[in-house]
């Protein structure tokens, strides 16, 4: 997937076109917006949470332009900006958090193209049952094999398919709008009972928010093939302003076409149901095909830039080297074997949750908070000047990336004690591949600071474990 040469303009759209899309949670988590908010919250609490969502992941979308054009000299964005900031374990944690998300999101693609099929084949449910688990399965290892035949051949792929999924979208707004019933909207204004008070609202939304937001950061990851950095930071800004206006439109206007709480009970995609109340069957088929389309893609996408995590880990001996190996064709066969697993691990873990497309996207969103939280505090340092250089950033730098920082934090509050405890169960066994990397160098496995972070993950992981086996925690 390398840049060919042309004029800048085409450059920086390719850019654009990498982080809007490339990392593109728009494919498939628009299209379940509706009835996830309104399972939450009303119009009020919407319209605070993407306001509270809009800001803070700006602010990351300006730590990640921020640290494109002041570190250049670091390639997969967020893991790199991990390591440089406090060493090889925590960027280790950031890559492998990062990679797993991906794959955990992954899943929740799958789920959603069953559960649309499941409207017309009952046996498929809602994505979680055994035939859709063995048919998403086939799907997984379908793609591999495409995928395999070169990175250049997929990404081609992508785009034509990017262009597809936003047409259903628009029209989704556009004729929600036509249909838009102001009494609606205002009896959803304050929520239903079942909704909590306003602030518990919002803090229920903001990991479906971190879900649909995932890929502001895309361009970052595949900055080893950029020629100009600078377009690499302004992509991240321009999709996020682009996929930002698209996520708030879905869901507001959703609000003046149905009751929330019928809202709430839509399957998914919501967003079949919601326009089949507006203009009929025609709606649901319409939408139903577009996330089709959009989910294939999106699971491409995220599938090679999770790929490429792992890879770049391992050619900067942070990962196992077999992971560091790549065929002629640029794929990273052995990255992608691994993504491809994981993915298949936890769409079997589905089976057992009781809503599997929700706890795979909250599981996804957590999953990031981390290697996130690390770069915007790696970004407080480079605007100190205390990241090895002696520049130091203005004020507004710094001002962005504590905001950036306040805001990460605020989301590990807002996940809450279940989701925090789930990752660790995934972080802490991660820890193998590490000290495979490390007796591979010969080097010493832990320093004091690391194998305190080790304990602290185990120890997290340990009680995860016992509280899910003792049913206090449930998925």
């Amino acid at each position: 997937m390398s840049e060919v040469e042309a004029p800048r303009a085409v450059k920086l759209a390719f850019w654009t076109l990498t982080s809007m899309v490339v990392g593109s949670m728009v494919g498939a988590g628009v299209f379940s917006l509706p009835a996830r908010f309104a399972q939450e919250t009303g119009v009020a609490g919407a319209l605070i949470s993407w306001a509270v969502a809009g800001t803070g992941m700006l602010m990351l979308a300006f730590v990640f332009q921020n640290l494109a054009n002041r570190r250049p000299d670091l390639d997969a964005g967020v893991y790199a900006y991990a390591k440089a900031g406090f060493g090889e374990y925590p960027g280790f944690f950031s890559a492998f958090g990062y990679w797993a998300s991906a794959c955990v999101g992954n899943v929740t693609y799958w789920v959603l193209i069953m559960s649309t099929a499941g409207a017309l084949v009952p046996a498929l449910g809602e994505g979680d049952t055994v035939l859709a688990i063995v048919l998403s399965s086939a799907g997984l290892w379908g793609f591999f094999l495409l995928i395999k035949q070169g990175v250049k051949e997929a990404a081609a792929i992508n785009r034509v398919v990017t262009v597809a999924k936003l047409i259903p979208i628009c029209v989704f707004v556009l004729l929600s709008l036509f249909v838009f019933d102001p009494g609606v909207f205002a009896a959803n204004f304050g929520g239903a009972d079942y909704a909590g008070s306003l602030f518990d609202q919002v803090r229920s939304t903001m990991l479906v928010t971190v879900f649909v937001f995932l890929g502001v950061e895309g361009a970052s990851v595949y900055s080893r093939h950029a020629k100009r950095r600078a377009d690499v930071g302004r992509a991240t800004v321009t999709g996020f302003l682009s996929v930002f206006a698209v996520f708030a439109s879905v869901t507001i206007v959703s609000y003046g076409v149905m009751p929330m709480e019928e809202i709430a009970e839509l399957r998914q995609p919501s967003m079949a149901g919601v326009l089949e109340a507006a203009v009929g069957t025609w709606g649901m088929v319409f939408v139903s095909i577009g996330l089709v389309v959009s989910v294939l893609g999106a699971y491409l996408a995220w599938t090679l830039m999770a790929a490429e995590v792992l890879f770049v880990a391992a050619k900067d001996k942070d990962m196992p080297r077999f992971l560091g190996r790549a065929t002629k064709a640029d794929v990273p066969v052995p990255a992608l074997v691994l993504t491809t697993a994981l993915s298949q691990l936890v769409l079997v873990v589905t089976y057992f949750s009781d809503d599997a497309f929700n706890f795979a996207l909250d599981l996804t969103s957590a999953l990031t908070l981390i290697p996130f939280l690390l770069a915007a505090l790696f970004a407080v340092k480079v605007a100190a000047g205390r990241d090895g250089r002696a520049v130091r950033g203005g004020r507004p730098e710094m001002t962005v990336a504590v905001l950036a920082v306040v805001y990460t934090a605020f989301l590990l509050f807002a996940a809450g004690l279940k989701f925090v405890l789930v990752s660790f169960i995934i972080y802490a066994p991660a820890t193998i591949l590490f000290v495979m990397a490390r007796r591979e160098q010969g080097r010493r496995l832990f320093s004091p600071w690391e194998a305190v972070l080790l304990a602290v993950s185990v120890a997290g992981a340990v009680v995860g474990v016992v509280a899910l086996a003792a049913g206090w925690l449930t998925i």
